[in-house]
């Protein structure tokens, strides 16, 4: 049986020519979203990127600050070091291993040593040079006090020692307090007692002097080696 079709071919046409507009523009949206969403994406990362790096720079900020700081600190240490030393040195100007090592040189054949105390203490100022003084010269003497506190104050200060130690007689203690005497280091080295000891059936004198360091004692470190050596030596002999 023959078809006849009555819709004309342009219609046709037309019809298909619509549908493929609408999917082209179909695609064509589908197309847009995509580069929107790759965009905003991209947007996002970005803002992620700045908001991280912002946090870095704070970080290397604060790490700056730190780094700064302890240089700072260290900056301090070093100078608290250096003034420690220098008190240090001005407090003990002899070292107490040369000290000792003086003390020992100069025993007798047969003196121990038991016990040894340094102690530093301020001199003491006389009651009558303190009423002699005028007001004009304490204001005098509390201003040079004030600019010159932080120097001569440890420069003023007296180290006292307390030797204790064994020997066999009195004669041997007379001769340790008369080479401490002709010592360069020493100065009023005084007795203070002398006792009779026994250990097992065998009588000692028990002693102990009183000394007190030189002021402005100035070793070089040719006399600090010598005196070191004869310790090592006086040790070794006895």
């Amino acid at each position: 049986m023959l078809k006849i079709n009555f819709v004309p071919d342009d219609y046709i046409q037309d019809g298909e020519s619509r549908r493929t507009n609408l999917m082209c523009l179909v695609l064509l949206v589908m197309v847009m979203v995509a580069l929107v969403g790759s965009f905003m994406t991209i947007k996002i990362r970005q803002r992620a990127c700045h908001a991280r790096e912002g946090l870095v720079n704070v970080r290397m900020a604060r790490i700056q600050e730190a780094i700064q700081q302890f240089e700072e600190l260290q900056a301090k240490r070093k100078e608290m070091m250096r003034t420690a030393l220098t008190t240090a040195e001005l407090l003990e100007p002899v070292p107490r291993s040369v000290l000792l090592a003086s003390l020992t040189n100069n025993l007798p054949a047969g003196v121990s040593l038991s016990k040894l105390t340094l102690v530093q203490k301020e001199p003491k100022k006389s009651s009558s040079n303190v009423a002699a003084t005028s007001k004009y010269k304490a204001a005098q003497v509390k201003k040079t006090a004030v600019t010159e506190a932080r120097v001569s104050r440890e420069k003023l200060l007296e180290t006292h020692i307390d030797i204790a130690g064994m020997a066999p007689s009195d004669l041997q203690v007379a001769a340790y307090i008369e080479k401490l005497s002709s010592s360069s280091l020493m100065d009023n080295v005084t007795l203070v007692e002398s006792k009779e000891h026994a250990i097992d059936d065998t009588t000692f004198r028990q002693f102990k002097l009183k000394a007190m360091l030189r002021k402005d004692v100035h070793l070089t470190s040719d006399d600090v080696d010598l005196i070191r050596a004869g310790a090592e030596e006086s040790v070794y002999n006895f």
